[in-house]
């Protein structure tokens, strides 16, 4: 057999059975390498080049040591679950960084970090001021998690007391130009409507890079052309303004009659319109 034949033919040998290891380590492993993984996966990656250009080495001895090499981070993991000493001699152990807004200097040298990187990861973070925070822990995995102080938390609309719609993906009903029939099926809506709306925004079908349309029906366009401003749909926004003007009015024919049968009538509606606003303002101004 050619010698670039048989490179082709245990390349793709080695590719295979590298792909089938790659899968049996599992997804974790692949996307936040420990230190096993990290080892494992350069000696894998080495004897699977060896495989491919040594033409006079035997594919099944690459193989067997592709296994071992393969099988320590099961066998590891799965000895880390089994034992938090074996957790944390294979994974590592997290290591506080700041508390109560104090730098640990010990503990930063602990993990080979100076003072630029800490801070360059804190400004990952979107915190520029260790004081602010709380607590700061390198996990294991070399990334840094951190807890800001109560007062330098942003506020939530559960603080406030606040009621907010459920969060929904919106779904991409115009890409590069072309309709996707499939989304817009999901939300009940068909090609008729997506045209009435670009009519009304006067946008034609071909300048549209995405269009995107939320829980609530309201489709939301971005253009190729940057400078060109597409309005932002109102209909939620007056269908509330509407709705309170009702509210109004109700409670101002309440003041106004002389009758007081009809004045209890709309002083009634009144609040029961409140009540439904209140229910659907979160739903109407978002």
């Amino acid at each position: 057999m050619p010698g670039w034949l048989t490179i082709i033919i245990t390349s793709f040998v080695s590719l295979a059975y590298l792909f089938t290891l790659a899968r049996l380590i599992g997804k974790r492993q692949m996307s936040q390498l420990s230190f096993v993984d990290f080892i494992v996966a350069m000696t894998i990656g080495s004897i699977a080049a060896e495989m491919a250009t040594n033409i006079d080495g035997s594919i099944i001895h690459g193989m067997i040591a592709m296994t071992m090499f393969g099988l320590f981070p099961i066998v590891s993991e799965w000895l880390a679950m089994k034992s938090k000493v074996m957790r944390n001699f294979f994974e590592g152990s997290a290591t506080v960084l700041i508390k109560d807004g104090k730098i640990l200097e010990d503990n930063l040298k602990q993990e080979r970090l100076n003072l630029e990187d800490l801070m360059d990861m804190l400004r990952n973070k979107n915190v520029f001021k260790a004081a602010d925070v709380e607590f700061a822990v390198m996990e294991p995995s070399g990334k840094l998690s951190v807890l800001l102080k109560a007062e330098n938390q942003p506020l939530t609309a559960k603080q406030l007391g606040l009621q907010v719609a459920p969060a929904e993906e919106p779904q991409n009903v115009i890409m590069d130009g072309q309709i996707m029939d499939e989304p817009l099926a999901t939300i009940g809506l068909n090609r008729a409507w997506l045209k009435a709306e670009l009519e009304k925004a006067g946008v034609a079908l071909e300048n549209v890079f995405l269009g995107q349309v939320d829980k609530g029906g309201q489709l939301y366009l971005d253009l190729y052309d940057d400078k060109i401003q597409v309005a932002q749909p109102t209909a939620m926004k007056l269908t509330f303004a509407t709705l309170k003007k009702c509210q109004a009015d109700l409670e101002l024919y309440a003041l106004a009659t002389q009758s007081e049968k009809m004045k209890k009538t709309y002083a009634v509606e009144a609040k029961r319109l409140k009540q439904l606003i209140e229910k659907m303002e979160p739903h109407l101004m978002r």
